[in-house]
């Protein structure tokens, strides 16, 4: 991961509540561990019909949402299965945060682990978002502030681990393996049955 401090992007708009990880990314498409490509498969239910032809008047097989990275959704988003492959999927098609007023908890994670900060915001400023797509708003990590081009400011929850992984492009393996020389230091100073 590349560490992130600010994120600057326009939003795309799926504005449908309890959108869940077999909505982002369908079950069937979970048969590997490999992250990428998975982006191609994202709301593949919503953006292609049965027989594989995009459909036209889906938000994400537009144009304009070509350069957005910041999916701004309805309640409830990533709610569903604990499947990570949702996550991957989102990073892979090119998304870095995801905004609601409510995001699963496990979704949350997941998130998190990978590399999209997921922001909750309050009713005001998620209907404004809905209201207005494709707007530019930046996202500073270490404030934990979404800003809006009108000025507003919205504070918003990260747990401080995440935020220090997502500021220093670490995951928590990462984090763990560059704590190695203070765990061996504290191994040999503590043997075990002692």
């Amino acid at each position: 991961m590349e560490p992130i401090t600010q994120l600057r992007s326009k939003t795309v708009v799926i504005a449908n509540s309890d959108i869940d990880t077999d909505q982002i990314i369908p079950a069937r498409f979970l048969t590997t561990t490999d992250q990428d490509g998975l982006g191609k498969y994202v709301f593949a239910d919503w953006r292609f019909d049965d027989k594989g032809d995009s459909i036209e008047d889906f938000v994400l097989n537009k144009t304009e949402a070509n350069d957005c990275g910041v999916l701004v959704a309805g309640h409830n988003f990533g709610c569903g299965s604990s499947r990570e492959h949702a996550a991957w999927a989102l990073r892979d098609f090119g998304f870095r945060a995801v905004v609601s007023t409510s995001i699963a908890d496990i979704f949350r994670s997941n998130a998190l682990k990978n590399g999209i900060v997921p922001v909750e915001v309050n009713d005001d400023t998620h209907q404004w978002l809905l209201a207005n797509p494709r707007c530019e708003v930046t996202i500073d990590i270490g404030h934990s502030v979404l800003r809006l081009p009108n000025g507003t400011q919205c504070v918003f929850s990260i747990d401080s681990f995440a935020r220090h992984c997502l500021l220093y492009g670490v995951d928590p393996l990462g984090y763990l393996l560059s704590q190695e020389q203070a765990i061996s230091t504290y191994e040999r100073s503590h043997p075990c049955g002692q």
